[in-house]
């Protein structure tokens, strides 16, 4: 059995807007309710879990009476940190549940299906798996002093979501208490000491988080405009 966690713990600072940012609309809908219909689009089957904050529950349910969005999915509570919700979404998942759990950013309404898949085929077979592109812009490392020089951007890789893990060993990597070092949910599951294997992402799986990503997000839906 396979299970999706969407975490969508955004307040919407960053866009200037009272409404956070994965209820903002784009082609005509929440963006919330794209990244929902993708996991669907890749299986019909999967279970999902969207992990809310809890303030922001009843406008959800509204949103989703609204817009007629009937795809079946658990709310559970988001935390305070990306980790809290990450083990609140796990926390919904029965206990002796077997398969691939994905955790996924609520604002990346255009992963591709192709993503999804290779995610998920990459975990059944390592265990742990991540969205990865190559870095196409020059890289800078800045010291504290604010010197800094060039590096190699060869040597790098920008992560994105879905990451897709063993339930087991989510459970096992989420049990851990919260460190400053976790910047994503792999890095969760490496403090484990397991290896964690990287696949290709899309390039168009952004994450919207300010006005100018909106601008891309409405001619990546409607791209003849």
């Amino acid at each position: 059995m396979n299970y999706i966690i969407i975490v969508a713990g955004g307040k919407g600072l960053r866009m200037g807007t009272d409404i956070p940012k994965q209820f903002l609309s784009v082609g005509g809908k929440p963006i919330l309710m794209h990244t929902i219909e993708r996991f669907y689009a890749y299986d019909t089957m999967i279970n999902v879990i969207l992990a809310l904050p809890e303030n922001q529950q009843a406008y959800w349910r509204q949103l989703c009476h609204d817009y007629h969005f009937n795809i079946a999915h658990t709310v559970v509570n988001g935390g305070a940190t990306r980790f809290e919700s990450s083990r609140n979404g796990l926390n919904a998942i029965p206990e002796d549940a077997e398969g691939l759990v994905g955790i996924h950013d609520g604002v990346r309404p255009f992963v591709s299906t192709d993503t999804i898949k290779r995610c998920f085929d990459t975990a059944e077979e390592t265990y742990a798996a991540i969205p990865v592109l190559p870095v196409t812009d020059t890289l800078r490392y800045v010291d504290k002093t604010g010197g800094g020089k060039n590096v190699l951007r060869s040597d790098y890789r920008i992560v994105q979501t879905p990451q897709v893990f063993d339930i087991a060993l989510a459970r096992q990597a989420f049990n851990q208490p919260y460190q400053e070092s976790f910047t994503d949910d792999a890095s969760v599951v490496e403090a484990l000491g397991c290896q964690v294997t990287m696949t290709e992402g899309n390039r168009e799986n952004i994450k919207v988080t300010t006005p100018f990503d909106l601008i891309i997000a409405e001619t990546l839906l409607n791209p003849h405009h």
